[in-house]
């Protein structure tokens, strides 16, 4: 009789166990997993290669698990929300197109489209705010909701291939160092310095690609 495989509570349990320690420095092998997946995954998108969006999935996952068990459930929230945004920014690269019709490509948000996601910024960062302190038990509700609202904006603009996506992730992972230091987790304070870097990287990277485009809508 062949045995049966482990069931989901104790893959959740293997996950959550700690993969390492070194003095203040300690991290759970989904915190380990989900950086370096994080990372490939932002390679990728450096590259405009649509394998991102399935690592962005399996690293959303893991993610999950490192911040419920931390308590910051806006970004526990954000990871389900990611994976979801990940097959429809995956669909999008491969199948998606511009308003005129024509295929996807890296280029630029309009004046009137950078406004637009800097309001949509504005109003989601005090509801994901107030949601999360009247209905959790976070001790950072407003510093939760901040990074929380603008991946929202990020990962749209991401999917839709808009060079704009880039410094918003140089803002979010910055509050996200200072937010993740506070918790104790200290690998992902690591992990978002580098993604700050990279984004930094995939700003000035996209900028080239787009250079000879249009802007668009």
């Amino acid at each position: 009789m062949i045995a049966a495989g482990p069931g989901l509570h104790e893959i959740v349990r293997f996950l959550n166990e700690q993969a390492f320690a070194f003095g203040s420095l300690a991290a759970s092998r989904a915190e380990v997993l989900g950086a370096a997946l994080g990372v490939w995954m932002v390679i990728c998108n450096l590259r405009v290669d649509p394998t991102g969006w399935p690592l962005a999935i399996l690293s959303s996952a893991l993610y999950w698990l490192v911040f419920w068990e931390a308590r910051l459930y806006g970004d526990a929230g954000l990871q389900l929300f990611f994976i979801g945004v990940a097959l429809w920014g995956w669909w999008q690269w491969l199948r998606g197109h511009a308003a005129d019709g024509s295929s996807l490509v890296v280029r630029y948000l309009s004046p009137r489209g950078r406004l637009m996601n800097l309001a949509a910024f504005l109003l989601l960062w005090p509801a994901m705010g107030w949601f999360l302190k009247r209905m959790t038990n976070t001790d950072v509700p407003w510093w939760d909701a901040f990074p929380t609202a603008g991946s929202l904006v990020g990962q749209w603009l991401l999917g839709r291939k808009y060079v704009e996506n880039w410094p918003v992730w140089v803002i979010v992972n910055a509050v996200g160092i200072g937010l993740f230091a506070y918790k104790g987790l200290w690998l992902t304070v690591v992990l978002y310095a580098v993604f700050a870097a990279m984004a930094v990287w995939g700003w000035r990277a996209w900028h080239r690609i787009a250079a000879a485009a249009p802007r668009a809508a």
